[in-house]
């Protein structure tokens, strides 16, 4: 605690603006489980620590060296992660009675780890069974525990949205006809369940990627990205909050979660816009805003791009580049936003002699080196991701151990390798529920009969098919995840748009939904960045959730763009001044739709401009010369017109002075 004061006071902040340190841990437990942790000191604090550091160095040496059955090797890794997540995560909220864990928790980890771990050691004699296992009441027994222990974990440290979806489509599927050992076996002793793609990427990347993040965050990275985006932004009119909107977007590029970006980042950037006059809700939904649009951004697109990669069969380094564009434009869009506010309210920058020195920041732009090892290696080619990791692992090590500011010690080393593991809890939990409902899905059919109801009450149109779709990606993706989000999207609505009548492509398609399940995380009723931004700014929840989906409206147009238009994902691109035209016309729609939204541009604008505005917006949004054309005309004409006005109220002025 006495760390994170120090940080937020090296940015000229004082804690009560907001509350103290323990203010902000109690903001995390509330809306991020992941902080909702046992606590252990002293002998055991020490052995759970040495088990997580094994753990996080297994994971390394598994993905870059060993070439172990997959059956082993998947329920070997799942076995150590139910084993540390009921180590971790107590059975209730507020659970903090130290060095405590109840009797009950003690079998379930014995229990539940124990089956993945019965399932590794008998692999060999599962995989010669196949349809026959369902006889043998070991096996169905290890079975039934290891789902039961996952899905309990899973309520612990992801929630109970994810688990509704996975218990319906449970239920559906026994409706549908199967029995419990059919069910069991094609969830667990198969790679239709549990151990299916999202679980198979977790071991082969993603987790050692998370430990990459671990090892990121304590080269000083963040610290150096909020001083970079202070003295690139802070000087302008509402500083703070455009500050807000460059640090999240490039903090975005390492961090996996809304929820711990928001509060992060926010507990230094929206004291700094309170103080600078902006309302609380305003000020919690921009870094709230922002911090969702961290997991679109590439490089690492909190995880998500792993994944996308595996369902689509496209490689990593080309799916980083195509996010690039419609990641650019979302940001835009809120920076724009934050802009008119900023004049709206006549507020200034921050003062010159506040803010960091270009030079002083020069001087540590090595801190980059790790995050640029990681875009070359992968954007080769040459390397696997897992080793492309582990080498951006060992850059961050060494440029932790020059960086003077916040030097990396051995102790430090230990805690990234022990944060890493406790990290990938979460994320790896998830996806295997994750893969408990796309196993549902393709056991039922029920991917082809949603696709076949959303096309017909879309009767053939693109655009209501793409509005309904949208609909399912936000309730479906409430309270999720980033990477077991994109899971559910991928098996149950990406089908819907790859369908030939509506001819969406298939990465057209995948960013589509990816999308849509991102913005749940700012959308009413269940939002939890937002919620999260507003216990710090001490502002109204609801309130704040609708703020930020109004400055997140380039999230709700840019997929509608790209999926009309794929030449924004570098699809099927006739040359650069394709892309440059529909980049333009979007940009200028998402301007024309946040300033009828704000109701402010050069001069307050009148309800029948907002609305000319609102149609121009959609207008230049839509693809095509005509759509263009009328957009362009009616935002540049209402812009002129705004300018005429006040140049007459001035001359008005000056007359009556």
């Amino acid at each position: 605690m006495d760390k994170e004061k120090k940080h937020h006071e090296h940015h000229g902040l004082h804690f009560h603006d907001t509350g103290t340190a323990a203010d902000v841990e109690a903001v995390m437990k509330k809306y991020d489980r992941e902080s909702n942790v046992r606590v252990w000191t002293g002998t055991p604090k020490l052995i759970i620590r040495l088990i997580m550091v094994a753990f996080s160095l297994y994971c390394i040496i598994d993905a870059v060296f060993l070439t172990t059955l997959p059956e082993t090797r998947l329920s070997v890794f799942m076995g150590m992660i139910v084993f540390l997540g009921f180590l971790t995560f107590p059975v209730r909220k507020g659970a903090e009675r130290p060095n405590h864990m109840p009797w009950y928790d003690i079998i379930l980890l014995i229990l539940g780890s124990g089956a993945f771990f019965f399932y590794a050691a008998n692999a060999m004699d599962a995989i010669r069974l196949s349809a026959r296992i369902i006889r043998d009441p070991m096996f169905m027994a290890a079975g039934i525990i290891a789902i039961l222990a996952l899905a309990e974990l899973c309520r612990r440290c992801v929630g109970l949205p994810i688990l509704c979806v996975a218990g319906a489509l449970l239920i559906y599927t026994f409706a549908s006809g199967l029995d419990v050992l059919q069910v069991v076996r094609t969830l667990f002793y198969t790679t239709n369940g549990i151990f299916s793609a999202p679980v198979q990427v977790c071991v082969k990347f993603i987790v050692i990627f998370i430990i990459f993040g671990a090892f990121l965050e304590r080269t000083g990275v963040a610290d150096f990205f909020i001083r970079f985006a202070n003295a690139a932004v802070g000087r302008f009119s509402g500083g703070p909050a455009k500050v807000a909107v460059v640090a999240s977007a490039l903090e975005g590029m390492a961090s996996g979660s809304s929820v711990a970006n928001t509060v992060g980042s926010g507990s230094i950037t929206i004291p700094m816009m309170k103080k600078m006059g902006y309302k609380p809700e305003f000020a919690a939904a921009v870094e709230a805003a922002a911090s969702t649009g961290g997991q679109i951004m590439p490089p690492i697109m909190g995880a998500a791009a792993f994944l996308m990669a595996e369902f689509t069969g496209e490689p990593y380094g080309t799916i980083a580049v195509r996010a690039i564009i419609p990641a650019l434009l979302y940001f835009t869009g809120i920076f724009i936003a934050v802009h008119l506010e900023a004049k709206k309210l006549g507020m200034k920058g921050i003062p010159k002699e506040e803010l960091p020195k270009a030079s002083e920041l020069l001087k540590e732009i090595y801190l980059l080196i790790p995050l640029i090892v990681l875009i070359y290696l992968v954007g080769s080619s040459t390397f696997t991701m897992a080793y492309s990791a582990t080498i951006s692992i060992i850059a961050a090590i060494i440029v932790g151990v020059l960086n003077k500011r916040e030097r990396l010690t051995f102790t430090r080393l230990l805690d990234a390798l022990e944060n890493g593991a406790r990290s990938s809890i979460t994320v790896v939990v998830a996806c295997g529920i994750a893969g408990v409902i796309a196993g549902c899905i393709t056991v039922t059919g029920l991917a082809s009969k949603l696709l076949g109801a959303i096309v017909a009450l879309s009767g053939g149109y693109v655009i209501v098919a793409l509005l309904l779709t949208m609909l399912c990606c936000i309730v479906l993706g409430m309270g999720v995840p980033t990477t077991a989000n994109y899971c559910i999207m991928a098996a149950t609505c990406a089908p819907i748009l790859m369908d030939p009548s509506l001819g969406v492509p298939k990465m057209a398609a995948h960013f589509f939904v990816f999308y849509f399940g991102i913005v749940a995380d700012i959308t009413p009723p269940v939002a939890l960045a937002a919620y999260a931004g507003a216990a710090i700014a001490k502002s109204d929840p609801m309130k704040t959730g609708l703020n930020a989906t109004k400055l997140a409206i380039a999230a709700f147009i840019v997929p509608y763009v790209f999926a009309l238009s794929p030449a924004m994902l570098l699809i099927d691109v006739s040359g650069p001044v394709e892309i440059v035209q529909i980049c333009i016309s979007a940009l200028i729609g998402i301007f024309g739709i946040a300033a009828s939204l704000n109701g402010y541009f050069i001069r307050k604008i009148p309800v029948p401009l907002r609305l000319l505005l609102m149609v121009g917006g959609l207008c230049m949004v839509f693809p095509g010369t005509v759509t263009d054309v009328l957009g362009l005309v009616m935002i540049a004409g209402t812009a002129l017109y705004q300018r005429l006005m006040l140049n007459h109220e001035n001359r008005s002025g000056l007359a009556a002075a």
